[in-house]
């Protein structure tokens, strides 16, 4: 309401914002757990005088450098910008709120940029000491670009007493902080893992050498899987109520926490009792399976995080349909169309015969426009109500979920919308709106695929008997 609406079709655009930071995600954390692997193993190589390598860990930072700051630079601000124009309003909340921890996690970024080019291009040309360093102060800053924009992201989940007190470290260090960092970071050192296997398969060719590399990573990998957990069940146990109803109600979400479940299990005992315990199985067939198994983890494990927060897109301070949760009062009061910076000079300035003496829509005078202007308001409260989650045909579907449904069952849902389902916001405007919605749903909804085929069935009986 604060902005206009952006309208993606069939996957909408809460979906496209979880398509495009999943593959952030798949390399962001890369870029963390790879990073710590990378400062730490060079030391180590180092110490022991490791030619071998330290050869390969260059050929290895050659290829992480490619695709985490520069395929990861061009996702990450994808995401901004895809962000922007779904989701303006809960852009803004969380710009202002933090806008301390996003200056901070800027340098962080910045830090860690210098300091890759510098560990890869001065590979060989600085002492090994100081190379070490340099490989440290990166994998520190990238895991303190995580600390960061986790606090902000865990805050949209649960903000803590940040409703009453307003302060930026309540908001940062709220009761989600601590767990998502866990499970991030060991998920990042698992992912990386991972990431590890797949290039050693590809580019060493001497099994020795492949065998003592899968060893090494292996545990890395086993130790990242122990943090996930921990942090996975720090998750679940700080999750607010309706979170947890969303998580146990929703047969898709606990499909994606089975696969999440399903797909660590398989990593984490492929690579304690294959790679660390057992004689080796790392093989490009080996590594792409896993591989696999750790994406669909990953971003099974993003969807749900993005799904959970339902109805909010900040948990309890910004609703999904862009309104903060301390102005849906005054939207139901002087009407959803009034409300809206957009939408109030839109419908004046197409439909000018509805405005009142103070220049504000007056719903009364609505009864006198035609069937046609009425669906054509109730598209535009669509649009800037319901688009936000809900395609005309894909993805949630209004075509589909009301498909059959008679006018009194759409308007009761409209109202009672927060009520029947615990997952959507409120209807934040009047009756006459959601009259105006339930005109425009009826004009696109689909005929019931039983129901209405027999009435149309006997109908057509009915008028075949009486014209004999």
């Amino acid at each position: 309401m604060h902005y206009p609406w952006w309208y993606v079709d069939v996957i909408t655009a809460p979906m496209l914002i979880a398509i495009i930071a999943t593959i952030h995600v798949y390399v962001a954390m890369y870029a963390v757990g790879g990073g710590m692997i990378l400062a730490y193993e060079t030391g180590r190589a180092y110490r022991n005088l490791r030619e071998d390598t330290l050869d390969y860990l260059r050929s290895h930072l050659k290829f992480f450098i490619w695709l985490t700051v520069v395929f990861g630079a061009i996702t990450g601000v994808g995401i901004w910008w895809t962000i922007s124009l779904a989701s303006p309003l809960a852009t803004e909340a969380l710009i202002h709120i933090f806008v301390f921890g996003w200056a901070m996690e800027w340098v962080f970024f910045i830090i860690e940029i210098i300091a890759a080019f510098i560990f890869y291009y001065y590979w060989g040309k600085l002492d090994p000491k100081t190379h070490t360093i340099i490989g440290w102060i990166y994998g520190v800053s990238a895991w303190m670009s995580l600390v960061l924009i986790t606090g902000i992201t865990s805050f949209m989940l649960h903000p803590g007493n940040f409703i009453q007190d307003k302060e930026f470290w309540t908001a940062f260090f709220n009761p989600q902080t601590i767990p998502q960092i866990f499970s991030r970071t060991g998920g990042s050192i698992l992912l990386a893992g991972l990431y590890f296997f797949l290039h050693a398969s590809i580019t060493v060719k001497d099994p020795e050498f492949l065998r003592r590399i899968e060893r090494r990573i292996a545990k890395w990998a086993i130790f990242g899987a122990a943090f996930t957990l921990i942090g996975g069940i720090l998750w679940f146990i700080y999750l607010p109520e309706s979170s947890k109803a969303a998580l146990e109600g929703a047969a898709s979400l606990n499909i994606l926490m089975g696969l999440v479940f399903a797909a660590t299990a398989v990593v984490f005992f492929f690579f304690y009792l294959g790679s660390l315990k057992g004689k080796g199985l790392l093989s490009l067939g080996y590594a792409i399976l896993l591989f696999i198994f750790g994406l669909i983890a990953v971003g099974s494990s993003e969807f749900i995080r993005e799904a959970v927060r339902k109805p909010y897109i900040v948990y309890d301070y910004v609703y999904g349909h862009q309104i903060y949760k301390s102005e849906v009062a005054k939207a139901e009061q002087i009407g959803f169309l009034n409300f809206g910076a957009w939408t109030r000079p839109y419908v004046l300035k197409k439909y000018p015969q509805l405005a009142d003496q103070n220049n504000m829509i007056d719903y009364q005078k609505v009864n006198d426009l035609s069937k046609n202007d009425k669906v054509k308001l109730g598209e535009t409260l669509f649009m800037y109500h319901c688009n936000d989650c809900h395609a005309v045909k894909g993805l949630s579907g209004i075509q589909s979920i009301t498909r059959g449904w008679k006018k009194e069952h759409i308007e009761t849902t409209i109202i009672d919308m927060e009520r029947i389902h615990y997952f959507m916001p409120p209807w934040s405007g009047n009756k006459i709106e959601a009259e105006l919605l339930t005109s425009y749903i009826q004009s696109i909804q689909m005929p019931h695929p039983i129901l209405d085929k027999e009435n149309n069935s006997a109908q057509t009986k009915t008028e075949g008997g009486n014209h004999e």
